[in-house]
């Protein structure tokens, strides 16, 4: 038998990790099509069967599973050994991917994505920007951003952005005509936009006051998935929405957007970047958090002060 190419055991390790010949073509920036007959002369090749295929998914036969269990690791090696290597470039090279939230995604954008970009000119972002909380280390990405409430215990957190809000909002002309809520009580009877999570549920608008916690499973008879249609809803005057303060901010300060029950939302732990605390740092991801370090507002406005 000849001994595969690198190139074919990856495609193999990346099909298999991720379950799916459409999500590991995407992965490593190839056609299915092609994807599928490299697997395929990959098996011919060792002359067994390394998947098991159905028109609605893919798993690993036994053989796989085996040839998975000891090439994973060994490609990990090789990754780590060569990123050793990168980090005696005067600047790093090849591919970040980090997976972030939308709001998050926007603060990265806002300020460290263009210096860390100007900075190193060898590297590659590849920024996700989804709702849904995800294994990052099981997808293939280098980090993630999220809330620190939702950041797995083992790994390794760096704050940026500063403190972060929930923000009741709506346009002027909507107040104008339905009047302002004054406790959260009075939102049954608004229009609330409600949004709707990843997973399919219904997000509970939580408030808090002097100690005094609420959530509520406000009514309303739009209901969207993406904070930015409940903004552009909310600026059209259709209702009151419920979105972090970097989003809402632009629409209050144009004043398309006025705050409502600004009391009953209290600031709390804001934005962090996390990576798995038990593997080797790429030197890319090292070179992302200095400049985001360097370049985050809330870290230059507590120095000055």
């Amino acid at each position: 038998m000849s001994r595969p190419r690198l190139d074919d055991l990856t495609a193999f390790v990346t099909v298999a990790q991720r379950r799916s010949f459409r999500q590991a073509a995407d992965d490593l920036g190839l056609p299915p099509s092609t994807l599928s007959h490299i697997i395929r002369a990959l098996e011919d090749r060792m002359g067994v069967r390394l998947f098991n295929r159905t028109t609605r998914s893919v798993s690993t036969t036994e053989a796989g599973e085996r040839l998975l269990n000891r090439l994973a690791p060994l490609l990990g090696d090789l990754d780590r050994a060569l990123d050793a290597v990168n980090a005696y470039r005067a600047s790093p090279g090849g591919l970040l991917r980090i997976n972030a939230n939308e709001g998050a995604a926007r603060l990265l954008l806002d300020h460290t994505v263009p210096a860390f970009l100007d900075r190193h000119p060898d590297m590659h972002l590849d920024l996700v920007v989804e709702g849904r909380l995800i294994d990052i280390v099981a997808e293939g990405f280098d980090a993630g951003v999220r809330l620190g409430e939702a950041v797995p215990q083992d790994a390794i957190a760096v704050p940026f952005g500063g403190p972060a809000r929930f923000l009741a909002v709506a346009s002027p002309a909507y107040l104008a005509r339905q009047g302002r809520p004054r406790t959260p009580d009075d939102l049954a009877r608004h229009d609330c936009i409600r949004f709707r999570l990843p997973g399919g549920r219904l997000y509970r608008w939580e408030f808090e006051r002097h100690g005094q916690e609420m959530a509520l499973d406000v009514p309303g008879r739009l209901t969207l998935n993406t904070p930015a249609a409940m903004i552009e809803a909310a600026c059209a005057g259709l209702g009151i929405a419920f979105v972090s303060d970097s989003v809402a901010r632009p629409h209050l300060g144009a004043g398309r957007l006025d705050i409502v029950l600004s009391d009953w939302c209290p600031p709390f732990d804001g934005a962090v970047l996390y990576y798995p605390g038990h593997r080797h740092v790429p030197a890319g991801l090292r070179a992302f958090i200095d400049v985001l370090k360097e370049t985050d507002p809330a870290r230059k406005s507590a120095a000055a002060g």
